[in-house]
């Protein structure tokens, strides 16, 4: 994304990129690495490995850990304590924590932060700006990043509880740290609502994960590029959300919805329903052209509080993906990342104000 020519223009880029690391985000990358070498010092030595490790023994010598689960049910927690961390593994995820976070970091700088100057800490109330959707993708991401973060110790040998607690903070520490970064600028601030929408992500992951070892209602994310045939809007849009298609899936909440998926066969399990199925409600909004109103300044000021502020709601089916078997361990991989985004189908939209409408596919 960053490297747009060969030659000089890289250098350059990785260059700026790097400056972008430098003060606040620096100290908060060391902060964030600090956090991931104390979680593989405190959670790689399992303190029940010792008392069950002949338990282990013996049933492995019979069985597989599907006939196991199956006839001692009882042993579950135990046969999963006495799994033996790999150590590459750890120090695999804990890498890529470490390189994504700092990645994430220079396209946030891009995305957000670079134009406007650094500030001493701060708060801001922006509870009611953008009809909250903003507050559904703060859910939403810390939601997924645990999901994401929780598979990763979970494939480099960890025990699935602490694997889900671990995951599921560390979504949580994510977007605590980036609003620590809305707090140093002139822009932005400390968000309470923010953090409170954060909290939410990581907790329905986490909650779900300890009580019943999968995940019955997920957090989903769809995006399409909206057209406002409007010079005047177009231009707004343009000089708020972005002109890149990429940007303005971050940043436009116009064309953003935020979905809670319910998978019906995790409810009903003697039931015949098809495991990948499942429904979903949405939210989004329309018709916004500021965080709190529509008028702007742009060398004169623009009023154009005659566009209504709509909330939008949303009712459709959904496909669990990570339901769907398959034997390749890299299309179950790719399944698994997906099923972070809502699957296109047949909609029912009612947008506030009373207008029904139905799309025989939307996402």
């Amino acid at each position: 994304m960053f490297f747009m020519n060969a030659g000089c223009v890289q250098i350059q880029v990785v260059a700026g990129s790097w400056k972008a690391l430098r003060g606040i985000y620096g100290k908060i990358l060391i902060l964030y690495l600090a956090v991931v070498l104390f979680c593989i010092h405190g959670f790689s030595q399992d303190q029940f490995s010792k008392k069950y490790t002949s338990v282990q023994s013996q049933l492995i010598g019979i069985a597989d850990e599907h006939v196991i689960r199956t006839q001692y049910p009882g042993l579950k927690f135990q046969f999963d304590s006495v799994a033996t961390p790999s150590k590459n593994r750890v120090w695999i995820v804990a890498a890529v924590n470490v390189i994504g976070y700092g990645s994430s970091l220079i396209i946030l700088n891009n995305a957000w932060y670079k134009n406007y100057p650094r500030s001493p800490f701060h708060t801001f109330d922006d509870s009611k700006e953008w009809l909250q959707v903003d507050k559904l993708g703060h859910a939403w991401t810390s939601y997924n990043t645990g999901r994401v973060s929780a598979a990763m110790w979970r494939w480099a040998g960890w025990p699935e509880e602490k694997s889900a607690v671990v995951g599921g903070l560390s979504g949580a520490a994510y977007l605590t740290i980036i609003e620590f970064l809305d707090a140093h600028s002139s822009k932005w601030g400390w968000s309470w609502s923010d953090m409170a929408a954060n909290l939410f992500g990581a907790s329905l992951f986490m909650s779900q994960e300890l009580a019943w070892h999968e995940q019955r209602f997920q957090l989903k994310f769809s995006f399409h590029r909206k057209s406002y045939n409007d010079p005047e809007l177009e231009h707004r849009v343009d000089d708020l959300f972005g002109e890149s298609w990429e940007e303005r899936m971050l940043k436009d909440y116009n064309a953003q919805t935020y979905w809670i998926s319910a998978n019906l066969k995790s409810f009903f399990k003697k039931s015949n329903l098809p495991a990948w199925l499942s429904v979903s409600f949405g939210y989004g909004a329309d018709g916004m052209f500021g965080g709190f109103e529509n008028k702007w300044t742009e060398g004169a000021s623009i009023d154009r509080t005659d566009i209504p502020r709509r909330r939008q709601f949303y009712f459709a089916p959904d496909i669990d993906l990570t339901k769907i078997k398959s034997s390749s361990k890299l299309i179950r991989s790719a399944l698994f990342l997906l099923n972070s985004f809502k699957f296109p189908m047949p909609t029912v939209e009612y947008t506030s104000g009373g207008k029904w409408r139905f799309y025989p596919v939307y996402f």
